[in-house]
């Protein structure tokens, strides 16, 4: 007997569009900056959708970080949270508001906030003091979202649509309307609720693949329909927004914009929700290295037209995609798109050798495009000075104020004392950890780690954990089956009398060599759970010491569990429907 799987996508009949150069009105931004508006606008949502994969849990200051970042990084918009998800997300998003937001050459900031009053009148007072605030409301359109989440009919989501992106309009200007599950919604009445947003005053229109079930063509087709049936489209920016559950997000993205699409929303790594979102670097690159196709494609331009399709300072993507795996401590895989360590490797004896003869035998593009900074002449080691480092520092684009410099020169000292030279690797780490630590809530410091260990020893680990809340050290040994797990157990005894650590689990633990060779610095990553809260944390700490990396990892992520008990637990946009 046969099952067959009943398709729940509503089809989309459409004949072949020509590309044609899609319009969008010119925003204040572009009036400003001087930016093309008919380029494909980049709407980063690291900090709101990427924040909400498991473990990524960002503390305010580290979200503060991420956002510079990201304005330095060039994209167009900049989803700074869900203000309304608990006070922390609040102050977040109001403090990159006040400071990235007000910047030179600045991006717009933007909030999330449900079709509720209260929710959009809080994310109002959130971005508002931002040079160009923006307000992003959403709602399910799919009937199954309608009937079994929100219990609402057509009818009432149309009214709601109207009132709420109409009070929207009447606190900020700039108003970005989603129907939540658009690719499984009726096309026919999503046009209308698009048409109900625009008339209401929206001025971007987002079409989600919420649930990353849609095909590229099916996208593309989508993007065709509604550009023929959407009443006041012409005077908007059609946006999309993706998951990777099939794996082609970020084809789906390109093909939408082959449709007339002109905002994609994504994230640095890709990073998000179940298998993740469309990959911000990705599909800036597809662009930039297929210029020529998506200029004939999508744009009704000349092939070798020279004007850029996004505002992303391409040299910018690597140091985004280290600091976000830092922040986050979520790694990056090896053989990941555009970023990963073994992007730009080579191992195959025969592309070795096409490789030296010419690069483009198997490279279509160059590593520095994307940032990947080459090792210089500029050798650093134990006996480099202070100049040489913050001149190493600068090649790589990395700017630190005094007193961080200071701090990543004594770590670089300290491991300049274990290794004969320092690689651009090693200093990429000692960076990205000094900035973690600088913005993050350290109730827990680890002082000091010794261990027994070996085939005829029962391993024991002796910690010296300093609590700054209590202004107390202890010193505590423990055993446990190697000696990793002996210093996990005497870290767990020397912070259990603390009021808010709760019971742990730890589900992941991984390491990873920075750099080749004996002396490498070892990269150490956990992910912890909250066993209270259910919610999970990543960890991360580096040394050439592996034992001493996992401490400094696991204390991290105890360290974050504190900061995150400290506060409410946050709600979800999504999966929290009630109005409270």
């Amino acid at each position: 007997m046969s099952m067959v799987i009943m398709d729940p996508t509503p089809s989309v009949s459409s004949s072949p569009v020509a590309a044609v150069n899609v319009r969008p009105s010119r925003h204040d931004t572009d009036t400003e900056t001087g930016r093309d508006p008919t380029r494909v606008k980049i709407f980063d949502t690291t900090l709101r959708d990427g924040e909400q994969s498991p473990g990524c849990t960002m503390t305010r200051e580290e979200k503060l970080v991420v956002a510079r970042q990201l304005s330095k990084l060039g994209v167009d918009v900049i989803e700074a949270g869900f203000p309304i998800a608990s006070p922390g997300d609040f102050e977040a998003v109001k403090e990159i508001a006040e400071t990235v937001g007000t910047a030179n050459n600045p991006p717009i900031i933007c909030g999330l906030a449900r079709a509720l009053k209260k929710d959009i009148d809080v994310c109002a007072e959130a971005v508002r003091p931002a040079r160009f605030p923006r307000i992003h409301t959403f709602i399910a359109t799919s009937d199954i979202h309608m009937e079994h989440k929100l219990k609402k009919t057509r009818e009432q989501v149309l009214a709601i649509t109207h009132e709420m992106v109409s009070h929207a309009k009447s606190l900020i200007d700039d108003v970005e309307f989603s129907a939540e599950d658009a690719l499984r919604s009726d096309p026919e009445f999503l046009a209308k609720v698009f048409s109900v947003a625009i008339a209401a005053g929206a001025s971007t229109i987002n079409v989600p693949d919420t649930v990353g079930y849609t095909t590229p063509g099916e996208f593309k087709s989508l993007i065709h329909y509604l550009r023929e049936h959407v009443a006041g489209i012409d005077g908007v920016t059609i946006s999309v927004h993706g998951h990777n559950d099939l794996g082609m997000a970020v084809a789906n993205f390109l093909a939408a914009i082959e449709g007339g699409a002109r905002q994609v929303e994504c994230t640095v790594n890709g990073i998000g929700e179940r298998a993740g979102n469309a990959a911000l670097e990705e599909i800036v690159m597809a662009l930039h290295v297929r210029k020529g196709y998506f200029n004939a494609a999508a744009f009704a331009r000349p092939a070798d037209s020279e004007r850029a399709l996004t505002n992303v300072v391409t040299q910018e993507l690597y140091k985004s995609s280290r600091l976000v795996s830092s922040m986050t401590g979520m790694t990056v895989q090896a053989n990941k798109a555009i970023v990963g360590a073994n992007a730009f490797a080579h191992e195959s004896g025969i592309h070795q050798d096409g490789v030296l003869k010419n690069k483009e035998t198997y490279e279509i593009m160059d590593a520095a495009l994307v940032g990947v900074v080459q090792e210089s002449n500029l050798v650093l080691g134990k006996h480099s000075g202070r100049h040489a480092f913050r001149s190493r520092l600068a090649e790589m684009g990395y700017t630190l104020a005094d007193d961080e410099l200071n701090k990543a020169f004594a770590r670089f000292k300290d491991l300049a004392d274990k290794k004969k030279e320092i690689s651009v690797l090693d200093l990429e780490s000692i960076v990205n950890e000094e900035m973690r630590e600088a913005t993050g809530h350290i109730a827990f410091a680890l002082r000091g780690v010794q261990v027994l260990a070996g085939n005829r020893n029962t391993p024991t680990a002796t910690v010296i954990i300093h609590d700054k809340d209590a202004d107390t050290e202890s010193h505590i040994p423990a055993i446990g089956t190697g000696p990793v797990d002996a210093t996990f157990q005497a870290i767990n005894a020397a912070v259990a009398g603390h009021a808010r650590t709760g019971d742990m689990k730890l589900l992941e633990y991984s390491v990873d060599s920075v750099t080749a060779g004996i002396d490498a610095l070892g990269e150490v990553t956990v992910r912890v759970q909250d066993a209270t809260t259910g919610r999970t944390f990543f960890g991360r700490g580096a040394d050439t010491d592996v034992i001493y990396a996992s401490a400094m990892a696991y204390v991290d992520a105890i360290n974050r569990i504190v900061a995150a008990r400290a506060g409410p637990t946050p709600k979800h946009p999504q999966k929290d429907t009630s109005e409270d």
